[in-house]
């Protein structure tokens, strides 16, 4: 099963617990008792949500969608409760057609207090529910569950791998497009980046200027070699879509990236701002093998170390290029470079046909 699918499919059960809950406890005031029509009338919310959510609407290419938090907040949960209370009305029509009512008594049904009161109880739920996802995306994923299950409140050292990702000659473009409109095409760059990372796992830890640093547990960054896929994933992207970046902004971007793994210890720091945070020797030393990517002329490097807990599998060529002294470490570094064969192979295809 497809990553996001399954990250889709789990936030449904998340979502669909809480409105089945929602339903519950609405029975329980309005009625003084529980039975399983509660939660026949929360799970469908659920559904319904889920579906608009997660499924519909991310599919439909709608700029209002980069709106403020606050304007996509109303405009969400005004959208889901309307859209929601006009299937009820609909089939409320059709159920009552077939029970041999009258359309003439539909009206005062539709309008009576318990209705509105289950429509502004709705609103809340929805209310809240766009909150937090929305919260979800400003922290990054799976953050916020972090800060609630307070994984990270005590220090804990663990293993991981991290990508730290740069733009290439990025002074230059921002000189050439000025300072709006080069954070107009990095804004874009970085939502390009969004589905490689769902698709392997990765997790955003923090945006630097034009650099991205991306991290893995290491489990899921070495399962079908995801801290990988994830650069080629993106690579390719850029390709597929450069003439779309060469008409708004007048440059094909290019991105650079190196990789290591190492101990880490994690935790939850900060009063008036919390934050996540990684702290070890593993950062400082991937930055530096990124660096690198100038002097040998390679869009990806990766240490020796963490080459050798991959398997030279999926298409993946390996070119050791040197063992070297980084700047700052005292410690030598075996840099390999790496080429994915199906990624060049659809980047050759590209030239062709640009050339044509």
């Amino acid at each position: 099963m497809q990553t996001s699918l399954f990250r889709k499919l789990r936030t449904t059960a998340v979502i669909c617990l809480f409105t089945s809950l929602a339903g519950v406890l609405y029975q329980l005031i309005n009625e003084m008792r529980l039975n399983f029509n509660s939660v026949l009338m929360g799970l469908p919310l659920g559904l319904a949500f889920c579906f608009l959510e997660l499924f519909l609407f991310p599919k439909a290419k709608i700029r209002f969608w980069q709106s403020s938090f606050t304007k996509m907040l109303i405009f969400k949960t005004l959208l889901y409760t309307a859209i929601i209370y006009t299937i009820t009305v609909v089939l409320t029509i059709i159920g009552g057609y077939f029970e041999g009512r009258k359309l003439s008594e539909l009206p005062p049904y539709l309008l009576s207090l318990e209705r509105l009161v289950l429509v502004a109880y709705t609103l809340v739920v929805y209310a809240l529910l766009v909150f937090f996802l929305q919260i979800n995306h400003l922290l990054g994923e799976g953050v916020l569950w972090k800060f609630i299950s307070g994984k990270y409140h005590q220090p804990r050292e663990e293993e991981r791998i991290f990508m730290f990702l740069d733009m290439k000659s990025s002074t230059t473009i921002a000189e050439q497009l000025g300072h709006l409109r080069f954070y107009t095409l990095l804004n874009e760059l970085f939502h390009e980046i969004s589905q490689p990372v769902l698709q392997t796992r990765a997790e955003i830890y923090q945006y630097v200027g034009d650099e991205v640093v991306l991290t893995w547990k290491i489990e899921d960054g070495l399962q079908n070699s995801n801290c990988l896929r994830a650069f080629f994933m993106f690579r390719e992207n850029l390709v597929r879509n450069r003439k779309n970046y060469f008409k708004n902004f007048g440059v094909e971007p290019e991105f650079k990236a190196g990789l290591h793994f190492g101990k880490v210890i994690s935790a939850q720091i900060g009063d008036l701002k919390r934050e996540i945070v990684y702290n070890g020797d593993v950062l400082n030393t991937t930055a530096r093998i990124q660096q690198e990517c100038n002097t040998y002329q390679r869009d990806c490097l990766v240490s020796g170390t963490l080459m050798q807990r991959l398997k030279s599998v999926n298409g993946f060529q390996w070119e050791k290029l040197d063992t070297v002294a980084l700047r700052g470490k005292e410690t030598e570094v075996e840099l390999f470079s790496v080429n994915d064969a199906h990624a060049d192979t659809f980047i050759l295809s590209s030239q062709k046909i640009k050339l044509q």
